[in-house]
């Protein structure tokens, strides 16, 4: 059942496949970044430093519930892209049916224990009392959009194990747009403050989700289900799970480590939060390429895998940690040149621009590390490693936790604390991932 909008990644040069795979991936991931510039731009600018600290103060709590919706779901991801590389039709529409059960309820579960526990979890991070309020009600709002994003996210998980990565695309172009002009409606028009700027982001990433997913119901035969596919499958449930729990825990570690260096920035004030918000931001937009790379990994592995071509699974790494080297070395240049300049278009505080500038500096020279945990450790998810990336993350939490308490007893590193732990994480967890795939790749080197 072979569609237009499919791509059979067992087949033809890995480098071209990935690349074809990759850039929308990329654009995406790009115009999405660009709306997280664009808000913390707004909110920074039109509110103030005060409500920039107060949004960046809830990134690693949210960034823990959505995790496990995410790494739940990723299961999923994996177990349809295996399928559809063997060629089981009448799986892939299963697991596609069943992975809905999954993400959906897991999504509601935990927006609402989210919602419930968003002022505790606040306090237990020691949020600075200036910026507390804001905190709340701008975590609050997307504890109530983790179902909506869900939808989204679901359908474009779907589309990409089957080799489509060109409708999601479209889909999120239009949400960051929607995204950035309901942002200056809400904030600067209506004046809603941190309150407007998560009431944008819920209506676009609702009306991008459900878009995304009528589409595919209409136009892709996978998603277009007879009754028979619609019955709880407890195999491929279970199969889903089993994949989708080591990525969930490994997410969830590492939010939990990221809370935790958090708290280390909390200690510092709020130029140091909003310094650390900042460079988070542009951290998070020099990863887009890694990361759509690694996306575009993971569904190469997972189907070749199922093809049985453990060969053109090497081949695939190969390629694509050249491309990273070339990437990261790139970046590592722009931001020595242009990192204090890079902030500024954040805030005008003299102090947050030149913590911010020399930290980015910094944490440029760990971009290779952070691009070779992208490269191996999608490897591994798409052959079904998963349970690596639960070691994986048990390595970043422990690193964001005790890195800290030993920086500290150096006089001279202080704030700097913060951004060396960040660096030092990435590099130790990339030699893991390393000797990880090398490990797996002797084993079923010898199996064949």
């Amino acid at each position: 059942m072979m569609h237009p909008r499919t791509m059979n990644m067992s087949q033809g040069r890995p480098l071209k496949l990935l690349t074809l795979f990759a850039i929308p991936l990329l654009i995406g991931n790009l115009f999405q970044q660009a709306y997280n510039l664009a808000d913390s731009i707004i909110v920074g600018r039109f509110i103030g430093a005060t409500a920039l600290a107060a949004v960046g103060a809830t990134n690693s709590i949210s960034f823990l519930f959505f995790s496990v919706c995410n790494g739940i779901s990723g299961g999923g991801g994996i177990v349809t892209a295996q399928y559809f590389g063997a060629g089981d039709d009448e799986k892939v529409c299963r697991a596609i049916v069943n992975s809905a059960y999954i993400m959906f309820s897991t999504s509601l579960a935990m927006g609402a224990v989210a919602f419930l526990l968003t002022p505790a979890a606040l306090g237990l991070l020691g949020t600075p009392a200036d910026i507390l309020p804001d905190a709340i009600t701008y975590m609050r709002m997307t504890c109530l959009s983790v179902p909506l994003i869900a939808v989204y996210n679901y359908a474009a998980s779907m589309l990409r194990a089957l080799g489509d990565s060109r409708t999601p695309l479209y889909f999120l172009v239009f949400a960051c747009l929607l995204n950035v002009a309901l942002d200056l409606f809400c904030v600067r028009g209506l004046g809603m403050g941190v309150f407007g700027a998560a009431l944008a982001t819920m209506l676009s990433q609702l009306l991008a989700g459900l878009g995304c997913l009528i589409f595919a119901l209409r136009s892709n035969p996978y998603f277009m289900l007879s009754r028979k596919y619609r019955r709880l499958d407890w195999q491929i449930i279970r199969h889903a799970v089993r994949l989708g729990l080591p990525l969930a825990l490994q997410w969830s570690m590492i939010a939990i480590s990221t809370t935790a260096l958090q708290t280390v920035v909390n200690r510092f004030g709020t130029a140091a939060v909003a310094a650390f918000t900042a460079t988070n931001r542009i951290d998070q937009l020099t990863q887009q390429p890694f990361g759509s790379l690694g996306m575009a990994l993971s569904t190469y592995a997972g189907q070749n895998y199922g093809a049985k071509r453990l060969d053109r699974v090497r081949e695939g790494l190969r390629d694509g940690m050249l491309a990273m080297a070339i990437f990261s070395g790139a970046m590592f240049i722009v931001m020595q040149l242009f990192g204090p300049a890079i902030i500024t278009a954040f805030v005008s505080d003299a102090e947050v621009v030149a913590l911010g500038g020399r930290a980015l500096r910094l944490t440029s020279c760990f971009y290779v590390f952070l691009g070779t945990i992208y490269m191996t450790r999608s490897t591994l998810n798409g052959v079904g490693d998963t349970l690596f990336s639960f070691i994986n993350g048990l390595i970043e939490m422990l690193c964001r936790i005790l890195l800290p308490m030993g920086l500290s007893l150096i006089p001279t590193v202080g704030v700097w604390a913060i951004w060396w732990t960040a660096g030092l994480t990435w590099a130790i967890s990339a030699l893991a991932c390393l000797t990880r795939y090398i490990a797996w790749s002797k084993k079923r080197g010898k199996a064949a």
